[in-house]
């Protein structure tokens, strides 16, 4: 390929600081391919331009000579070119209100779209993301608000000195500090109003191993769901450590048959033979840190409704939720806006269905920054590179002047290409419907 390939910079909001391609994985495509790299200049990314420009490319705001642009968030509207290849997070496979417009743009213009997201094995397994440290961040995130919201409600805590993660600077900062926090815990407890303090984790993939990696550095025990309730029987007792609780799809839902057993291949096929049981567990979780993946056609975790019923108790448990999934409205009904690493989080008035900036009040408090690993920008991105590279030298070398099917794109790329010549491929033919 003799046109050079497309770096396009961040600017969806200050934070945004990540890159898909990390100079030294750059250097490397160029001496295996002789590829050629433009780079938009960046005030705010975690690598300067000087390091892409010694590792080969040129930095220049013009990308319009590049077939082929790579970038993390969307693209906005006015910045797309017709004809172009772009490999992006999309935010459209489920038919996202807010990127319909920008997905009919890219349709017009008669462009091809390969989504991070949908980049799978054989075995349905995502190979390119930032799951991990969406967990990392969110975790860090989530503690930072439970720390806030104790101290709003008078309440002397070690976890009022855990800093946003964005404020750490890298995650070896933020790992060293909450371990002395640890240390703290262990040597001087929990209070005891809040024994035992228990942490649940719904969900058990890359997201939630990154947020139990943050969490596991405090003093903890792990217990089955099915053993929460043992714990109550002598709270005082569980003043040196926290509970771990992970919460699996059989803990989530139950068959609305009561003669069938729950199967999980069953629901995923069939997800309106199953209803939520998690309220169950509710009232024994101090925090709640949500990993799922969520659809419409798939239950709640929470809905309004039971909120407004556990916060009409005298003392409800769940202070906090590190909705880190952050679907507006959707497995945390409550969850009615995605935040800022700067803001985080607010509280959910149960009363008054709206959020409030506070930390104090009737509902819980909500961490719902929707992209969390720019708050670590530099690992989550030398991560994301060292597994979207190995693609790149056969996305620039595709033939896409071919058929689809002619186009010898990489088996894994083909199926992460949802537009192509500004048609939907047939994996993605059921999109149809969100724009039309």
């Amino acid at each position: 390929m003799n046109s050079p390939v497309g770096i396009r910079r961040e600017d969806k909001n200050e934070f945004e600081a990540r890159v898909p391609i990390i100079p030294a994985d750059m250097r490397n495509i160029i001496k295996k391919t002789g590829a050629k790299f433009i780079v938009q200049p960046s005030e705010i990314r975690t690598f300067p331009d000087s390091e892409y420009e010694k590792a080969g490319a040129v930095v220049n705001d013009d990308l319009s000579d590049c077939p082929v642009v790579f970038a993390v968030k969307e693209i906005p509207e006015e910045f797309l070119l017709p004809g172009r290849t772009y490999m992006f997070f999309s935010h459209t496979i489920k038919g996202q209100d807010y990127n319909m417009s920008m997905l009919r743009r890219l349709i017009e213009l008669k462009c091809n779209l390969i989504d991070y997201e949908t980049v799978t094995d054989n075995q349905n397994r995502r190979l390119i993301f930032f799951g991990r440290f969406a967990g990392l961040a969110g975790m860090i995130d989530t503690l930072w608000a439970f720390g806030q919201r104790l101290s709003a409600e008078a309440l002397d805590n070690p976890f009022a000195e855990i800093r946003q993660a964005y404020h750490y600077g890298d995650l070896e900062s933020a790992i060293k500090h909450i371990s002395e926090i640890g240390k703290s815990i262990s040597k001087n407890g929990i209070p005891t109003s809040l024994r035992p303090l228990v942490v649940g984790f719904a969900g058990y993939g890359n997201v939630s191993l990154g947020a139990q990696e943050i969490f596991d550095l405090l003093p903890h025990k792990e217990v089955a769901p099915e053993d929460l309730g043992a714990l109550f029987d002598n709270p005082e007792s569980h003043g040196g450590h926290l509970y771990k609780v992970v919460f699996k799809e059989e803990h989530l839902v139950e068959p609305v048959d009561g003669t069938q057993e729950f199967e999980l291949l069953d629901y995923y096929h069939y997800p309106e033979k199953y209803r939520s049981q998690f309220e169950k567990y509710i009232p024994k979780l101090t925090i709640l840190v949500n990993c799922i993946f969520w659809d419409t056609m798939y239950p709640r975790l929470i809905t309004k409704q039971y909120a407004h019923k556990h916060y009409s108790d005298e003392n409800p448990r769940l202070k906090v939720i590190g909705d880190i999934s952050c679907d507006i409205e959707g497995s945390i009904e409550m969850t009615l806006k995605a935040t800022h690493p700067d803001k985080p989080a607010y509280l959910y008035d149960v009363d008054k269905d709206r959020i409030v900036d506070a930390f104090t009040g009737k509902g819980p408090v909500i961490m719902a920054v929707d992209n969390l690993p720019c708050e670590l920008p530099k690992e989550s991105s030398i991560e994301f590179s060292q597994a979207l590279s190995p693609f790149v030298p056969g996305i620039i070398d595709a033939d896409f002047a071919k058929s689809f099917d002619e186009s010898g794109l990489p088996d894994e790329i083909k199926n992460a290409t949802i537009l192509y010549k500004g048609q939907f491929t047939p994996k993605y033919d059921y999109m149809k419907e969100f724009i039309e």
